[in-house]
């Protein structure tokens, strides 16, 4: 049975959907102002590989992630780059899809955009401002009262009294409480406006997910999503938020994945230590980030270098290398392997521990294959789980050759992937290897040693095997 960590009680525990086997479960998506950063990468390949497991565990997921396409960040910015909000955002959204596509990510079953929701978001307003829980101050921005809502702070374990300390109201601020924030903001001039009841503004960033996810999965749904960021204050304000307009228990099961690191200190721009996901692309395949990130557990702070990348990429080449010249059959259902595999993503996801099991997996077919039994039916089984992960769906000689993945091309050449720096051409490789196969014929073991030390210094591996010469790039 699946185990889930759930952070609103602080363990784990067996998941029980609300009405199986339908699961329904919203995830906080970007804020579209910028490139993707290695943070956003983490939490949308965390949740892909969970709707992945849950939808190959035969639960009828519904998946919705939601786009933020208004807010400070993304109003300041248009107005540095002088271009229209619209054409800002309209460019990230399509770069993070490109982005997400190559990292493996399949697209939710939903994507609502806040800029799409503004009615639901203005209704959900109203009735908080009509029970008392909302307020308009003077400055004509819409507050919630966070000291009517009995229960805040039950997800980040933190108390009212404990976050006043310190706390103090801005002299231009209408709040009644420091720790009120802010639903609706009024219109400034420049800025994109929508009419409601209070005069034209936009929503506030907190009012936007609770609007957009009980608009697509209801008042109360099984799993939320996000990063550990988000735990505090914005979670903890979509629970205040939307049980007090509905009534109701908002959502049963809360995930967070944990932050990224750089060389064990947390990433952020301040410190210099800020990577795209392009960036990293540059240098490593999309699959190896993947990897890499699934290497893991998503509540592990994730510790990123080019130590740790490398190893990632020599790991994903050595399952890659059990596959190469294997027909693969299908899988068998009953097998240890499988049992194992299944046990690792039913405690609570745990990708590390699934992941050593392919590699076992791995050892076995190189084991039988070196006894000259049938391999094809485990080769079909370590594919067939690895595509869980979202891993090894790529032709292992195409893969192990460094030929360009399946992705757009606009995506190649705007953030300049092509699978790596394929260094010298595959013809010449090639011919390379035919000469040398010419030398050992001869029985010319200085030019053979030659020319696979040459192409070993031009990071090109022979590997000479009972079925002829193959090659790999390191």
């Amino acid at each position: 049975m699946l185990q889930i960590h759930n952070s609103l009680t602080g363990k784990k525990q067996a998941f029980a959907p609300i009405r199986p086997p339908e699961v329904r479960m919203y995830v906080c998506g970007l804020t579209v102002y910028d490139y993707m950063h290695l943070g956003h990468a983490r939490m949308l390949v965390v949740f892909d590989t969970v709707a992945r497991w849950l939808r190959a565990s035969g639960y009828h997921l519904t998946y919705v992630r939601n786009i933020t396409d208004i807010d400070d960040k993304i109003i300041r910015r248009a107005a540095e780059n002088h271009e229209s909000i619209r054409q800002l955002t309209e460019r990230f959204i399509r770069c993070s899809h490109e982005d997400e596509a190559a990292l493996g990510v399949l697209r939710p079953d939903v994507e609502p955009r806040a800029t799409q929701s503004i009615d639901a978001i203005v209704h959900m307003v109203d009735a908080l401002v009509k029970d008392g829980y909302a307020y308009q101050g003077a400055n004509g921005d819409v507050y919630y009262a966070v000291s009517r809502f009995k229960n805040y702070g039950r997800l980040s374990g933190k108390r009212l009294e404990d976050l006043r300390v310190g706390a103090r109201v801005e002299v231009d601020e209408a709040k009644r409480d420091p720790l009120d924030f802010v639903l609706w903001k009024a219109a400034k001039p420049g800025e994109p406006a929508w009419p409601s009841p209070w005069g034209p503004g936009r929503p506030g960033w907190h009012i936007e997910c609770s609007a957009m996810s009980t608009a697509a999965l209801g008042n109360h749904f099984d799993i939320h999503g996000g990063g550990m960021d988000l735990k505090f204050p914005h979670h903890e304000n979509e629970i205040a938020q939307s049980e007090a307009v509905t009534g109701e228990h908002f959502v049963n099961v809360w995930m967070h994945n944990g932050f990224v690191n750089v060389d064990e200190e947390k990433m952020s721009k301040s410190l210099g230590n800020f990577f795209t996901v392009r960036e990293v692309l540059k240098k490593y395949r999309p699959e190896v980030v993947r990897y890499f990130i699934l290497n893991s557990h998503y509540r592990s702070p994730l510790n990123y270098n080019d130590q740790s990348l490398d190893a990632a990429a020599a790991g994903l080449a050595r399952l890659y290398t059990a596959l190469r010249g294997i027909t693969t059959a299908v899988a068998p259902q009953e097998s240890e392997f499988r049992i194992r595999f299944t046990a690792a993503m039913n405690d609570d996801f745990n990708t590390p521990v699934a992941i050593s099991v392919l590699f076992d997996l791995a050892r076995e077919i190189n084991r039988r294959r070196e006894a000259g039994e049938s391999v094809g039916e485990l080769a079909g089984l370590l594919v067939e789980m690895s595509e869980v992960l979202g891993l090894l769906q790529t032709d292992p000689n195409a893969y192990l050759q460094g030929e360009p993945l399946a992705i757009s091309d606009s995506l190649a050449i705007s953030a300049q992937i092509t699978s790596g720096e394929l260094g010298i051409a595959k013809e010449y490789i090639e011919s390379q290897i035919k000469q040398r196969n010419a030398a050992r014929k001869a029985r010319n073991w200085k030019e053979a040693d030659r020319i696979r030390d040459e192409l070993a210094a031009n990071g090109i591996l022979i590997e000479d095997g009972a079925s002829g010469t193959s090659w790999r790039r390191k």
